[in-house]
């Protein structure tokens, strides 16, 4: 590592939208410079995408560190690349990796153009200062238009056409320049061997041996095995046992030094002290602590629960280790009547939960019933303000007196459509109750115009089905983000599930006044159908403090109590049909109607 000094080090990551060929790009730059080998070719398939849920579905979820050496005109570099991911979940990912480089490479697909997410991620590359440099991805393809995406880009990004790089990452075209590109524009990091030793902790995962492995950005100083290291954050002191880089798998060296990315094993035991953006000292020489990045914010809450009640001590050490690789999850424990113990978990959207739980699954083996999504409101009491997450915990009607006001998320989206589908585009925001609604052209070129349209939105209206609509209304050619706008007063309520007159808990749910019928009717019918039958009737109702929304009655099983009688007056019959009604009558005053876990697993699963 002696060989590398800071003007021989390059640190960047690879940014992009969803599917613009991230990976593909890293797998050549690996390729290229002899950091995995090129006979392999056909199995060099998203070699940064470690995780069984990213393979599958053919996304980056976690980004991932790997040090290229890379001899140019007789000198040696050593290249630290970031591979990060394209979904509008993972933003926080991103701008975490960027802390750690000093330039970035803004990939975009030259058959789709510039979309939302190219749109936000640039601009928190800006704001922290780094060297970009375009590249125009895909050229091969029969529906590639480099010079009208580049002008596509000039005209939103303000690039110089010329400075955009033409590669195709799949057959390797072009990637030479980009290689050359990265030496001659990024700039190196500034560092000094000399100063105290200082680490930026950008990453971390768990090992089931050596525990917590932690993912480090050398600023200052030296760092060598058997070094006594202190946390700025947390104050505890650890012994480094092994460090090296990720090359791309972990490679064992003597020493990082300064400008160097790699990874650190300290006897870490707990999940909880790799504290994200902490910084990392030596024993007796502290520094001043650098400006971390903004913790994760949790945009979407829901119940984890086991779908076996034994299991839970194991969901939760599951829930416990996972969150170690995504620090992004927020985590609190929870118990429902109707589910037993688990955990309430903040996640940064939907996929981000969908994927979590997946990685529960593969992973760690666990089963576990997901509830419906939540979003966190603020209720403003005359005195105090809280956050609700849990629609458990928001406040009855009959509580209504003592609030002043109910806050909901919003959120500010930008959607990039063509132009045929603007009319669908702008009925489906309404209907999402959108305001301040408002679009412009990206650009026009022939037949085919874009056009942004820009329009607050609830957050509430967009963790459910949103996303699927958005795609299916336009073909698949719309492409959404959205960022936090902070919170906006709303008229909510809470809406309960009564079975035979008495609530159930776990299904609560906080809908906006004007949806209240929509929605009370629908879970009525969903209820209807997988509620169990009884010996008497059941309503089944969706009500509002004391007013039922909806109503569906589940008929009883009825005994011909009548069968075994013949002749006689009619008044024998009768007899028997009274006694049955009386008993029907005293079996609903003392019945309950449990709902079963797999009624739950029915529900939620829609």
């Amino acid at each position: 590592m002696e060989e590398f000094p800071c003007d021989a080090i390059r640190n960047f990551s690879i940014i992009a939208h969803i599917d613009h060929g991230k990976s593909t790009l890293a797998d050549r730059l690996l390729e290229l410079t002899g950091t995995i080998d090129k006979k392999d070719r056909g199995l060099n398939q998203q070699v940064l995408d470690k995780l069984k849920v990213e393979r599958e579905r053919g996304i980056t979820v976690k980004a991932q560190t790997a040090s290229m050496i890379h001899t140019h005109e007789g000198r040696k570099y050593l290249l630290n690349l970031i591979d990060t991911p394209g979904h509008v979940d993972f933003a926080w990912e991103v701008s975490r990796s960027m802390a750690a480089c000093q330039g970035a490479l803004l990939l975009v697909d030259a058959t789709q153009g510039v979309q939302a997410q190219s749109i936000s991620v640039f601009h928190i590359a800006k704001e922290r200062g780094l060297t970009i440099i375009p590249v125009l991805n895909k050229i091969d393809l029969p529906a590639a238009q480099p010079e009208i995406i580049a002008a596509q880009m000039q005209s939103t990004f303000g690039i110089n056409p010329e400075d955009c790089l033409h590669i195709s990452a799949k057959s390797g075209k072009g990637v030479e320049k980009v290689l050359d590109a990265i030496l001659a524009r990024i700039p190196p990091p500034r560092a000094d061997a000399n100063a105290p030793l200082k680490a930026l902790l950008f990453d971390s995962s768990y090992d089931r041996y050596r525990g917590v492995i932690s993912l480090v950005n050398v600023q200052s100083g030296v760092l060598r095995k058997g070094d006594k290291i202190a946390s700025c954050h947390t104050r505890k002191k650890y012994d480094i046992i092994d460090l090296g880089i990720m090359h791309p798998e972990e490679v064992s060296t003597t020493s990082l030094r300064p400008g160097q990315v790699g990874y650190i094993a300290c006897n870490m035991k707990e999940s909880s002290e790799a504290h994200i953006g902490d910084t990392l000292h030596r024993v007796g020489s502290p520094v001043e602590s650098m400006p971390g990045f903004k913790p994760a914010k949790a945009m979407v809450y829901a119940g984890v629960f086991p779908v076996d009640s034994n299991d839970f001590p194991k969901l939760e050490e599951s829930i416990k280790r996972l969150t170690l690789t995504d620090r992004s999850v927020e985590v609190t424990r929870e118990s429902s009547t109707a589910l037993g113990q688990g955990c309430r978990l903040g996640f940064l959207g939907t996929l981000h939960m969908e994927v979590f739980r997946q990685r529960l699954e593969d992973e760690y083996n666990s089963s576990v019933i997901i509830t419906a999504p939540t979003v966190p409101y603020k209720v403003v009491y005359r005195d105090r303000t809280v956050m609700v997450s849990n629609p458990t915990d928001f406040p009855d009607p009959e509580a209504m007196i003592k609030v002043k006001d109910i806050q909901e998320p919003i959120v500010s989206t930008t959607i990039i459509v063509p132009q045929e589908y603007l009319g669908e585009m702008m009925d489906l925001c309404y209907t999402h109750r959108a305001e301040d609604l408002d679009h412009r052209y990206l650009d026009i070129s022939g037949d085919s115009a874009r056009i942004i349209l820009t329009c607050i939105m609830p957050l509430s209206e967009i963790v459910t089905d949103f996303f699927d609509k958005l795609k299916s209304r336009s073909s698949g050619f719309a492409s959404f983000d959205y960022e936090d706008a902070g919170y906006k007063a709303s008229n909510l309520s809470k809406m309960t599930f009564l079975l035979n007159g008495r609530p159930v808990d776990a299904l609560a749910l906080i809908v906006h006044r004007t949806a209240e019928q929509e929605v009370g009717r629908a879970w009525v019918k969903k209820l209807h159908k997988v509620i169990p039958r009884q010996l008497f009737e059941v309503p089944i109702q969706a009500a509002v403090g004391r007013r039922i929304i909806a109503r569906e009655t589940l008929s009883a099983y009825r005994a011909d109590v009548t069968a075994g009688l013949y002749g006689g007056h009619y008044e024998r019959k009768l007899k028997h049909l009274e006694n049955q009604k009386e008993s029907k009558k005293k079996m609903k005053k003392i019945g309950t109607v449990e709902l079963p876990q797999e009624a739950f697993y029915d529900i939620l699963k829609t």
